[in-house]
């Protein structure tokens, strides 16, 4: 399949080209928009706030992408199948069991990194990305929920966070519905701050059987306008948030 065009190299600082030049959707690379630029935070910072995020394998320079359409999960309509339902109950009843925000960072993203994932070779959470998002978690644009039993880490997942906006990257589990709960726990507490979105980047059956769903990329890219206006909240996470998901 010939390319779609040429793709542009950025450097250092330099601003992102407009959305409409990512890749189309028949190409080889949907979604690709740029090469290069830098990963720090305030670069990250206007990229996510453009609905666009770095992806990229060790060896690979920086790539850019903002996918049409996008993967959205609508806080309101979160899947909780009966399973899942009652593993939240056994899991919010249960003294042993707690939901942390932010007190693990480093340990979610190395976890999520070492995860195993069907179907690939490696991870995408290569050293350089790692250093990148601990670079924002420690400049408050980066968060993790985490799934502690027992007082052991088991699952969790990790987030950017601009005001309202919420932008989903990766998840691990150690324990079966581990993540899924830690998910639900992150509904939970966008649903109690009216964060209406989290953005799930790619279309997978397991995030379309979650409830997410694909959404226009300029149709989620005025959302984001708006939502990075809006006052960040507290990223902690207080039992209570659970009646938000189940009253």
């Amino acid at each position: 399949m010939p390319l779609p065009h040429a793709l542009a190299v950025l450097r250092p600082g330099e601003p992102f080209p407009p959305l409409e030049e990512a890749w189309p959707a028949r190409s080889p690379a949907p979604g690709l928009l740029a090469a290069g630029g830098a990963l720090d935070v305030p670069t990250l910072l206007r990229a996510y706030a453009s609905t666009i995020f770095p992806w990229f394998s060790e060896g690979e320079p920086i790539l850019w992408w903002s996918p049409d359409p996008r993967m959205v999960l609508d806080v309101g309509r979160l899947r909780l199948y009966r399973s899942l339902r009652r593993a939240i109950t056994r899991f919010r009843a249960d003294p042993a069991c707690q939901i942390r925000i932010d007190s693990a960072f480093s340990q979610v993203i190395s976890a999520c990194a070492d995860a195993a994932r069907p179907g690939q070779n490696g991870t995408w959470i290569n050293s350089r990305m790692q250093a990148a998002y601990r670079a924002l978690h420690h400049a408050g644009h980066a968060h993790s929920v985490e799934t502690w039993v027992g007082g052991q880490l088991v699952a969790g997942l990790y987030v950017v966070a601009i005001g309202g906006a919420v932008f989903g990257e990766s998840m691990f589990t150690q324990i079966s519905d581990g993540s899924k709960i830690a998910l639900a726990a992150l509904t939970a507490f966008a649903r109690w701050h009216d964060l209406p979105l989290i953005d799930c980047q790619q279309n997978t059956p397991h995030l379309a059987f979650m409830g997410a769903a694909e959404m226009p990329r300029a149709d989620f890219a005025r959302h984001v306008a708006g939502l990075t206006r809006r006052l960040a909240p507290r990223w902690s996470f207080e039992p209570v948030y659970w009646n938000a998901l189940l009253p």
